[in-house]
């Protein structure tokens, strides 16, 4: 069985897919932390793989970039694969003075602007929420592993480059986000209609708050370490 946009057969998927946005970090953390990891679909350098972390299956695949790419590549997951749980590993510019370059937030809400749960499903929120069960296994992992979590909502935007920065009134002082993204109310919201678990952890790659702190696209593929780490721990 394949789809357009996965060549892997059914089966070859464990029933907890890392989600990073990037096909080569997607790579990286196959190549430095699965056992024996399999490259099971490569559709458009789109790379996924299945391998072993600590005696259980565990499956990475990316996303790319934006809310339609990762509804692609995350419905098929759960629709076709029997996937149960993703697990989004991500970058995020900070918003407040709290976050710093390679702190890791764990997302307890998506805000977006987007159309996309009202065209996908219906859905007129504009607040997404993860599964609880998924972010306590994270929050479980991250303690065992002392890895400090910043909790918050944060903003999944359709857009990268705005013409002005007028909406930061609104998503950091009426929707109380803590940082920006751009895939997670996607995900959160396919989750939601087919009945599956879905969370969202990520690391500060740059701030609206200290221009200054900012990391290069080789940082962004192999220095999140303790966010992979994490992530890995909370697969079931």
């Amino acid at each position: 069985m394949s789809t357009p946009h996965n060549a892997a057969e059914k089966g070859q998927f464990a029933k907890t897919v890392l989600m990073p946005g990037d096909p080569l970090r997607a790579k990286f953390i196959a190549d430095t932390f699965l056992k024996d990891p399999k490259l099971v679909t490569s559709v458009r350098n789109v790379y996924g793989y299945t391998g072993d972390w600590n005696g259980k299956q565990v499956s990475v695949m990316a996303s790319g970039m934006g809310i339609p790419s990762i509804g692609i590549y995350s419905y098929e997951l759960f629709k076709f694969y029997g996937v149960e749980n993703i697990i989004r590993i991500g970058s995020a510019g900070a918003y407040t003075r709290d976050l710093h370059v390679y702190d890791v937030v764990l997302c307890t809400g998506a805000y977006s602007e987007s159309s996309y749960a009202f065209v996908q499903s219906g859905d007129k929120r504009h607040v997404l929420t993860p599964s609880e069960e998924l972010n306590q296994r994270i929050k479980d992992a991250a303690g065992s592993l002392n890895v400090p979590l910043h909790e918050g909502i944060v903003h999944s935007s359709d857009v990268f480059y705005r013409e002005d920065n007028k909406y930061l009134a609104e998503v950091t002082e009426v929707q109380h986000c803590i940082a920006v993204d751009m895939e997670s109310f996607g995900l959160f919201n396919n989750a939601n209609v087919l009945h599956k678990h879905a969370a969202c952890l990520l690391t500060i790659s740059d701030s609206f708050v200290y221009p200054d702190e900012i990391t290069t696209p080789e940082e962004r593929e192999q220095s999140f370490t303790n966010m992979m780490k994490v992530a890995l721990d909370a697969a079931e």
